[in-house]
């Protein structure tokens, strides 16, 4: 990689180099509105060494579940002097209550097909070898319950 005379800037594969991004994604990241960079004469992209802290950010935040745009809308307002700060912590605690809320709904279908395979291991116990089982048939009765549901009595 050919280096430059000004460490003050970073040329577009220097900074790709340093985050282990491509040239590529900064020029996405540019195009969405996250990072900027300044034209040389020769027509490279420079960027500053701040560059780097960002784009270190951004992949931060993205790995933590923000998208692109939430990222472009909150920098826009940082960089313009705002404090988004509030909505960043709002939305993140909203992106953890989804987490959450995701986890459960996996826990409970975990639940049930560990119910489904214990009745399937007692039906092929029962089946003998050769016959149909019919398991995918069970599903269509619904879900096996931990505890029966309670009778009715019709009164």
């Amino acid at each position: 990689m050919a280096t430059h005379p000004d460490p003050a800037i970073l040329l577009c594969g220097e900074l790709a180099s340093l985050s282990g991004l491509s040239t590529d994604t900064l020029r996405h990241y540019e195009r969405k509105g996250l990072l900027c960079s300044q034209r040389l004469a020769n027509g490279y992209r420079s960027y500053s060494p701040e560059a780097l802290n960002r784009v270190r950010m951004i992949q931060r935040a993205l790995s933590v579940g923000f998208s692109l745009g939430e990222l472009a809308r909150f920098l826009s307002v940082r960089d313009e002097g705002g404090t988004p700060c509030r909505n960043v912590r709002a939305l993140a605690a909203a992106k953890l209550q989804q987490i959450d809320d995701q986890l459960n709904s996996l826990s409970q279908i975990r639940e049930t097909l560990k119910g489904v395979l214990e009745t399937w291991d007692d039906r092929l116990a029962e089946t003998k070898k050769g016959d149909q089982a019919r398991l995918l048939d069970f599903l269509a009765d619904g879900p096996p319950r931990k505890t029966p549901p309670a009778r009715r009595t019709p009164w």
